[in-house]
């Protein structure tokens, strides 16, 4: 969303726990300073002057008593909007009604009435899944989908939800700019109406991946949410409340927002192409050194993940020119060989060849030049900027999608080498593939990188 409003050329301050992390990824015109809103002292300060604020705030993920975090922080921020003199909130919550609306749900809606409640003119949007990366509801589906190839379904898979895609939820948070301030509440969604059970399945389907979901009438959300636990841990802290909401369908009953916006959200299917090719575009344009910033600590096993890529980088210093640094990683596969582990290298062609795919046999083109399109080994050129970047996409067969990038900018009297091996797998095969090979890829791709510093310090 950020992105989107920069491009229109508005005027953003980003309030952040740890300012420190965001700077490097705004424009040079976005502000960012330091805040939290369970902290009233700081958020005076921060919403001085502003125009519109947007409240997206939700703490169900790091906080257990969530819902008492989440009325202290929409409290603090409804006082300092009104006190700072703030025009517009705008506030994304969640679909659902009746009187046996889950907790989580209950607290999204409790967080709109809180707001309102401070006298500034509230916009509260609310919706269903967003299909997204980054969406908590997306996230889960993907997860099981993604491990799982038989599922135990219980009741709430059949549950209806009116999903919309995060492209065209951002398009209703941006054009709401440009309405009259005064306070209401649109429910927004897509034009489908489906269960969680489809969603699953038309994830399934774009992804390539067949898998069997069996009806189990007496699992229940408690279960569910311990399931969820074992197969991907990263959600356990927030699966049971999100599992314990899926009893609440979550539909559009009133669509007034068609006939105030302009916005005509995509059905299930495009909103989830569209979001899985934005995570690409995405994933290509991310630069690790950044990326890696966001980290405290990169886990010590497996790497890092990246929506559903996984992502395991390094770096190094040289005392030369980006330039000087950049010749080595120019030079890499055909007759010059991958720098280190090259009987390895060789090894994984020919297993590569048993299985069809194009093993080693292909060479390069040119020994130390590359474009985009060159075939290398059983790499081909992605993209290339020489004295500066080099990706390679796998074409070997794999249960996934893989590149290898090498970036290098200058740093002080040198420069830095960042290597980074990425993958996008496919699957409980593809987890099983990255997961099983993890310490062989330490070990080639760490002395491949020092092999490559150690070449172009020889080369001045």
């Amino acid at each position: 969303m950020l992105k989107h409003l920069e491009a229109e050329g508005r005027s953003v301050r980003c309030l952040a726990r740890r300012p420190e992390f965001l700077r490097a990824r705004v424009g040079g015109s976005t502000e960012v300073v330091q805040g939290d809103v369970l902290d009233a002292q700081s958020l005076r300060p921060a919403l001085t002057g502003v125009h519109t604020a947007y409240y997206l705030v939700h703490s169900m993920g790091a906080d257990h008593n969530y819902a008492e975090s989440d009325r202290r922080g929409a409290a603090a921020f409804a006082a300092a909007a009104r006190e700072t003199g703030v025009n517009r909130i705008v506030y994304l919550g969640g679909l659902g009604d009746g009187d046996r609306l889950s907790a989580h749900l209950h607290s999204r809606q409790e967080v709109g009435t809180i707001l309102r409640g401070s006298d500034v003119p509230t916009v509260e949007f609310r919706a269903s899944i967003v299909l997204g990366s980054g969406s908590l509801s997306f996230e889960v589906i993907r997860a099981l989908v993604e491990k799982l190839p038989v599922m135990l379904t219980p009741r709430w898979v059949h549950t209806r939800t009116q999903p919309i895609g995060i492209e065209d939820l951002i398009k209703y948070l941006i054009e709401v700019l440009d309405h009259p301030l005064e306070s209401s509440i649109y429910e927004i969604g897509g034009p489908d109406q489906v269960s969680y059970g489809d969603l699953m399945r038309e994830y399934a389907r774009l992804r390539g991946l067949r898998r069997l979901m069996i009806p189990v009438p007496v699992l229940t959300p408690r279960l569910s949410s311990l399931w969820l636990a074992l197969v991907s841990p990263v959600y356990a802290p927030v699966g049971r409340e999100l599992i314990a909401g899926l009893r609440n369908e979550t539909v559009v009953r009133n669509d007034r927002a068609l006939t105030h916006f302009r916005v005509r959200p995509r059905g299930v299917r495009q909103a989830l192409e569209r979001a899985l090719t934005n995570e690409d575009l995405a994933f290509a344009a991310t630069r690790w050194t950044d990326a890696m910033s966001a980290h405290r600590q990169a886990p010590s096993w497996g790497g890092l993940k990246f929506g559903s890529r996984l992502v395991d980088s390094r770096a190094a210093w040289v005392r030369t020119s980006p330039d000087q640094a950049f010749r080595p990683i120019a030079r890499i596969g055909g007759q010059t060989g991958w720098d280190f582990g090259n009987r390895l290298w060789k090894t994984r062609g020919v297993l590569d060849r048993m299985v069809g795919g194009p093993g080693m046999r292909r060479g390069r083109r040119h020994p130390d030049a590359l474009v985009p399109g060159d075939t290398l080994d059983f790499w081909r050129v992605e993209a290339v900027q020489p004295g500066r970047l080099l990706r390679l996409a796998a074409e070997m067969r794999l249960p996934g999608r893989a590149w290898l990038q090498f970036e290098v900018t200058p740093q002080g009297t040198g420069s830095l080498i960042r290597q980074t091996a990425l993958f996008d797998p496919v699957g409980l095969a593809g987890l099983l593939y990255w997961y099983g090979l993890w310490a062989v890829h330490q070990l080639v791709f760490g002395g491949m990188l020092r092999r490559l510093v150690r070449a172009a310090e020889t080369e001045q």
